[in-house]
């Protein structure tokens, strides 16, 4: 499949995720719009991963190998990524135990 599949879909998927952040005011839709948008770059990263592992293919033999970056980063974003969710979640839970409430307004009224 070419390159170009991957990149469509992952500006897709990054554009909604920055519609849902600018657009709702739930901190939950927040949070999982800010991780859609974290997925888009990683389907990025594997996707240029693979046009590199083909473009080294098609070289001759006696070259090093090309290895597995983007499929390295892309495991070190979703660790990153569990970690986030786990304190996220957290911090989220603490807010409506606190306000009642998970509307992000509602946090600029706590300022005063």
């Amino acid at each position: 499949m070419p390159i170009q599949y991957y990149i469509f879909l992952a500006l897709a998927l990054f554009c909604i995720g920055v519609a849902g952040v600018l657009a709702r005011r739930n901190v939950i839709i927040i949070f999982m719009c800010i991780e859609l948008m974290l997925n888009a770059a990683n389907l990025l990263l594997v996707a240029f991963s693979k046009m590199h592992h083909a473009a080294w293919m098609a070289k001759p033999a006696g070259i090093a190998s090309p290895g597995a970056d983007g499929q390295l980063f892309v495991f070190f974003i979703m660790a990153v990524a569990a970690a986030e969710v786990s304190v996220g979640l957290a911090i989220i839970v603490m807010m409506y135990r606190n306000t009642h409430s998970v509307d992000v307004n509602f946090l600029n009224r706590l300022k005063n």
